[in-house]
Formats: structure tokens, C-alpha cells, sequence
């Protein structure tokens, strides 16, 4: 084990980039994945002078896991008070930049942390340690306080809630950026019917706007509804069309759209939409608008 104090931080953030995967998984924010993990070097700090810790990864691990437990438990009434719909922070990265690509292909996509956010704060914790990152059922269960066999049973509960609430998302690159172009022709044309078309018949689109920009209030499903909201975003004389830039970019790894530009009064657009594409077709629309959750790469 280190010794010294520099040598304590150095083994620290060497786990760093780990441990906050592992939070934003559990939690769907930067800021407070930083937060957690911050809070799990004030602990570590505390007790490596009163002895050894043999399993650094793992020791931190479990605390940081301990710290996002407790977050999601006083993050469901933060939650409730949130204005409108909520979507998780995102990381934004040019579309065409190889190594950026490499930096963000394991981040998990928007569309499984938006169904994790259904589950309980146990159930969140048992999938994310246990079946992203390996956990044994044993370590899951010191992180809950609990046995062996309810952490086995929070995670099983967990993985039923993502495969009958979750949004399909099955498409790589290549065919995500095809029906991405076929959605943005067919809602920029203005015709209902052919934005139907590429969109599945349990289409849903969840817009966030934090309060900086009124988006719809609740979720909006089905194909007819779908599309005629986004033909009415398109047709909508709200923003400044000359101002408008949209080009394809990296959101979590998948394919996403930044749209930056200027509302008609003035103020600033900027919004990130991402399409979970199955089969060919659109399944769920993703806008982030809130400026607080969206995370841009130096190089756009």
C-alpha cells in the first residue's frame, strides 16, 4: 500500500474515471457523480492512515456505491419537485472524431439510463454493480446493507422493470444515422404521415428543459401523437431558421443531433436530440434542452 499522501491520491485517481462510470450509471448526473465520488476520497482519506486496505478498487467501490444508494434515496422527492420531464446529463463529442469515439464507445446510451430511473434505488444499484460492472452478489450486498439473496432478488426485479419499461434501442451507427436523416426529412417536410412512418407505433419523446425552456409536460406516445408534435416543432415559427446549425454528434456513444441557434425573441437555442432507433424505426426521442445537463466536447 502507499505510504505517503501523494502516493494515497495517485492510487485515487487512478480508480477515478472507474468509480465515476460507476456513479453516473447509478445516478445520471455529472455533477453529482463528481459529488460521489469526491465524497468516496473524503473517506478513503479518513481511514488509509488507520491501516491497510488490500482491495482498493473494490473497498472504493463499494463506498462509492454506499454514497449513490443514499443520493437515489433523496433524489426521488428532488425529482418530484423537478419542473416537467427529466432526462439525464449527457456527454456531447464530434461525430466524426475517431478517437473521441474510442473515449466514449463503453458510456452507457440515453436510453437505459432513462429506464433505470424507473427502478428503486436498490434495484439500480444491485444491476449497475452486478451486471456492468461484475459485483458479486456477495459485495452487493454489503453495499445494501442486505443478505446475498435479496440483492440477487433486487437485481432480478431490476432487470424485469428495464426489459418491460425500456425503450428498444438495438441500431448501431450506421443505421442510426440512416433513420435519423429519414425522421429529419420527413418532419422538416411537414408531413404527419411520413414522419409516422419511420416512427414504431409505441413511439415515445421526452423532452427536458429545466425550466429554461418550456418542452411538453408529459411524456408524448404513439406515432400519430409523436409525429405530429415534431412536425408542429418544425413548422413553429419559435426560432430564428437562418440562425439555426444542426449537425450529428456523439451522445453517450450513440448518434445524436446538436442544434444550436436563437429562439424568435432572441435568446439562445441550444438542445440535443437523440433518436433510440430498433428495427429500423425510431422507438424514443430523447431532447435535452436544459444547458445545465449538457456536457460539450473542447472540439465543438
Amino acid at each position: 500500500m502507499p505510504s505517503t499522501v501523494e502516493e494515497h491520491a495517485e492510487q485515487f485517481e487512478a480508480e477515478r474515471p472507474h468509480l465515476l462510470a460507476i456513479a453516473y450509471r447509478m445516478l445520471g448526473s455529472r455533477a453529482e457523480s463528481e459529488d460521489a465520488v469526491q465524497e468516496a476520497w473524503l473517506r478513503y482519506a479518513k481511514v488509509r492512515a488507520g491501516g491497510e486496505i488490500h482491495d482498493l478498487r473494490g473497498w472504493l467501490t463499494t463506498v462509492t456505491g454506499r454514497i449513490c444508494l443514499d443520493v437515489l434515496k433523496s433524489a426521488r422527492v428532488r425529482r418530484e419537485a423537478y419542473p416537467g420531464q427529466w432526462l439525464p446529463s449527457i456527454f456531447v463529442d464530434p461525430e466524426q472524431d475517431p478517437a473521441h469515439h474510442a473515449e466514449v464507445s463503453d458510456q452507457v446510451g440515453l436510453a437505459l439510463l432513462v429506464v433505470l430511473e424507473r427502478l428503486t434505488p436498490e434495484q439500480r444499484v444491485a444491476v449497475v454493480l452486478h451486471d456492468a460492472f461484475g459485483m458479486p452478489f456477495a459485495d452487493v450486498a454489503t453495499v445494501l446493507n442486505t443478505t446475498e439473496n435479496a440483492a440477487r432478488q433486487h437485481a432480478s426485479r431490476g432487470r424485469r422493470a428495464v426489459a418491460a419499461g425500456g425503450v428498444r434501442h438495438n441500431a448501431d451507427l450506421a443505421e442510426q444515422r440512416r433513420v435519423l436523416t429519414a425522421f429529419l426529412d420527413a418532419a422538416g417536410s411537414g408531413d404527419v404521415r411520413a414522419l409516422a412512418a419511420v416512427l414504431a407505433p409505441d413511439v415515445v419523446t421526452i423532452g427536458d428543459g429545466g425550466g429554461y425552456v418550456s418542452t411538453a409536460p408529459r411524456i408524448i406516445e404513439g406515432a400519430d401523437r409523436v409525429a405530429r408534435f415534431w412536425v408542429g416543432i418544425f413548422s413553429a415559427r419559435q426560432i430564428e431558421m437562418d440562425s439555426l446549425d444542426m449537425r450529428p454528434v456523439l451522445v453517450n456513444g450513440e448518434l445524436g443531433l446538436l442544434v444550436r441557434g436563437k429562439w424568435a425573441d432572441g435568446r439562445p437555442l441550444l438542445s440535443v436530440v437523440v433518436a433510440a432507433v430498433a428495427d429500423g424505426m425510431v422507438t424514443g426521442i430523447f431532447n435535452q434542452m436544459n444547458p445545465d445537463k449538457i456536457l460539450l466536447s473542447d472540439l465543438l
